[in-house]
């Protein structure tokens, strides 16, 4: 299906380009968005009229290109990423890593206009991107990639082995001490209730023979 760019969409084309697309894609993306109108002759001869204007806008984008141009190459940034010693990096450097980094010095560059230049990526050093500007104009920047400092949580220290051996064996001594203070103090009443009964006539020595012999059992 034939249709003229409303507006500049890369990498379709420009403002007033004619093109031929899917006729689904132009009816679900292109025609909705104004992005594009058909190719009738109404809208060619709308197209006619704004010719000149048309060519003025696209003048004036060369322009704003080059001096953009000059700037993005005048331009190396600098980016940390996690590495090991021998400095080789632990993730991968990405078009978006450069978009975003180039927004922090006041570049708004859409992340598809960003080409990574070569295939080395995997180590510190110096490299190159290129940014795709206006028409066929692209700036190439340069990269120091650095390696960013990775901080390490010092391991806990293990627990004393034999800690819990240990609360048992305390354990067992505290109920062996509270067992002998409870029999100390039944032989204790033993031998006071015998005196008791011997002031009152009673017999001691059965009574007293049968109170220690239930405490030996």
């Amino acid at each position: 299906m034939k249709v003229i760019l409303n507006k500049d969409l890369a990498p379709l084309g420009e403002e007033g380009d004619v093109k031929d697309v899917a006729r689904g894609y132009a009816r679900n993306y292109l025609f909705p968005r104004e992005i594009a109108l058909p190719y009738t002759p109404r809208i060619v001869k709308i197209f006619e009229a704004r010719r000149a204007e048309i060519e003025a806008r696209k003048e004036q984008k060369r322009k704003d290109a080059m001096g953009l141009k000059e700037k993005l190459e005048a331009l190396e940034i600098s980016i940390a990423m996690p590495a090991g010693a021998n400095g080789r990096l632990y993730g991968a450097l990405t078009n978006q890593t450069v978009a975003d980094e180039l927004a922090k010095n006041g570049f708004q560059i859409e992340r598809k206009r960003i080409e990574l230049l070569g295939s080395g990526f995997k180590v510190v050093g110096k490299y190159r991107a290129a940014v795709k500007l206006y028409e066929s104009q692209s700036a190439e920047i340069g990269i120091n990639i650095t390696a960013q400092e990775i901080k390490t949580e010092s391991p806990a220290k293990p627990a004393r082995r034999g800690g819990r051996r240990e609360e048992q064996q305390k354990d067992a001594k505290g109920h062996a001490s509270e067992a002998a203070s409870a029999e100390a103090a039944a032989q204790a009443g033993a031998e006071a209730s015998a005196a008791e009964n011997t002031a009152s006539g009673g017999v001691p020595g059965s009574a007293v023979q049968e109170n220690s012999a239930a405490l030996e059992t």
